[in-house]
């Protein structure tokens, strides 16, 4: 008995002296060791899991810019930068992105995607592969079936609001944006509208699978012997869901009728016929599964803040109306409202770049990988092997480059051209350089006009106005939690009432 215990305390010892020695080796020997921050993120990645099951990433990394300056240590071996020269510098280089971004690869790693894939010249030459379906070229051909959804989440609206109970617009933006997202991909809604709810769960289901990817990009060897494991994925029993089966089912289809149809799916087919030796069918069916786990709920999250914030600065609400009304009294806008005309007035412009600066879509640092040579930012240089990232919301929250109001929401900031101009340079909502998202011009269609459409048609009101929204930054940061109640103010282009 005495022996078991000797035994049991000596491997004990020998662990808790390891662990010792491993965590004093990340903290003390390595570059980065004068960077302050977080002391158990200079041991680990305690400090990225904590926040992740505390949900506010991006909260956490902007305080501890305050507090430090432009360099704190997240990580034993990652740097968060929010330097003015970071965004260029790191984001805008094509340097390697870090093993974070593995586990995205949905819904699993036979499933690289753009988002997934590290490499940067890998990843040029499989943007240039899809380039034709993301173009604006191409996606502005999609304008009348995105009416066509719009119309459909207005009838939606109408029934949801017409005895003056509170509607959950956030939800109803969820499933607009899928199904937008459908119809351009591949020519087929997933019915979220169509049926009016959440089907199979998918929406809800968005936030369960964000948390596990997140969690497992710190915990990798843990993923490896759950969803990361050969034998699941031969098995074929990788959990699935409505809106990613209606993907795999619609592009087999494709593929066997031979359709010519040039949604996304059909620009990438034309591409590989055209250059079969460039492209293969299954990166057709990454891309397309790839924008269902990035798209949805990032367009969704930025109309919701447009709208959100405007409500709770009803001044800015109040000249964004006005100046819509004026359009459209002067027979300017049509109905839905267009992305040209949408894009005529100014002041709307100014809002969408403020929701997009004021609550971006990503809430996680975006990161890199130092190359051999090392990298130089500010008077710091960085050497080979260290992780630096770059977190939209620090960048965004910055005065050094938004002004002594950055913490304040503020369409008006964008209004003067020159004090523009500098400032976009750090607006960095869809990311920078090779890795920036693909499918932004998809993004700025949906919002221009839903966002649009829907201050023209609809008086919106909080139920709650001292009441905060939420929201996770489980990479993308999704409100819920702000009911409002809705009147018509616009049907079909005429005034509520009119006759």
């Amino acid at each position: 008995m005495f022996d078991n215990f000797a035994t049991v305390q000596f491997a004990f010892s020998v662990i808790v002296v390891s662990l010792l020695v491993l965590f004093t080796n990340r903290r003390y020997n390595t570059s980065i060791s004068d960077i302050p921050g977080p002391f158990f993120a200079s041991i680990g990645d305690f400090w990225h899991l904590y926040h992740v099951f505390k949900g506010h990433t991006e909260a956490a990394t902007v305080e501890l810019h305050e507090k430090h300056g432009y360099f704190v240590r997240v990580g034993h071996e990652e740097v968060s930068v929010s330097h003015p020269d970071g965004p260029r510098a790191i984001l805008g280089a094509p340097l390697r992105k870090s093993k974070f971004y593995r586990l995205f690869a949905l819904p699993h790693v036979g499933y690289n995607n753009l988002m997934s894939e590290r490499d940067p010249k890998r990843h040029q030459k499989m943007f240039r592969n899809l380039a034709s379906g993301y173009a604006m070229s191409h996606v502005i051909k999609s304008e009348p079936i995105i009416d066509s959804t719009i119309n459909l989440l207005e009838e939606r609206l109408d029934q949801a609001s017409h005895d003056g109970t509170p509607v959950e617009l956030d939800k109803w933006l969820s499933y607009t944006a899928f199904d937008i997202l459908g119809e351009v991909t591949f020519s087929r809604a997933f019915g979220f509208l169509k049926e009016g709810i959440d089907i199979r769960n998918t929406v809800a289901n968005t936030y369960f699978h964000a948390f596990y990817i997140v969690t497992m990009t710190y915990l990798q060897r843990v993923h490896a012997v759950l969803l990361g494991n050969p034998i699941i994925r031969w098995l074929d029993i990788t959990p699935s869901d409505h809106a990613f089966e209606t993907c795999v089912q619609t592009v087999e289809l494709r593929k066997k009728s031979g359709d010519t149809r040039l949604d996304m799916i059909g620009q990438w087919m034309l591409a590989r016929k055209n250059s079969p030796e460039q492209m293969t069918e299954r990166e057709i069916l990454n891309a397309a599964t790839a924008n269902l786990g990035a798209g949805g709920e990032t367009i969704s999250a930025t109309v919701q803040a447009l709208i959100y914030y405007c409500l709770k600065n009803p001044q800015h609400l109040t000249r964004l109306r006005d100046e819509i009304d004026s359009a459209d009294s002067r027979g300017e806008l049509s109905s839905p409202i267009t992305y040209a005309e949408a894009q005529n007035l100014p002041f709307l412009q100014a809002c969408i770049k403020e929701a997009l600066r004021y609550h971006t879509g990503v809430g996680f640092g975006l990161p890199r990988e130092v190359p051999p040579e090392g990298l130089t930012i500010g008077n710091r240089n960085f050497k080979h092997g260290t992780i630096l990232s770059v977190n939209p919301w620090a960048i965004h929250r910055s005065t050094a480059c938004f002004g002594p109001s950055a913490s304040v929401f503020d369409p008006t900031r964008w209004l003067d051209p020159t004090r523009a101009a500098a400032m976009e340079k750090y607006l960095i909502p869809f990311g920078l350089g090779y890795n920036s998202c693909p499918g932004r011009n998809l993004a700025s269609l949906e919002v221009n006009k839903l966002s649009a459409t829907l201050v023209r048609d609809w008086d919106i009101r909080l139920v709650e106005q001292d009441r905060e929204w939420a929201f996770q930054s489980l990479f993308i940061a999704v409100p819920w939690g702000w009911p409002v109640r809705m009147q018509r103010r616009r049907k079909n282009g005429v005034k509520a009432g009119s006759t």
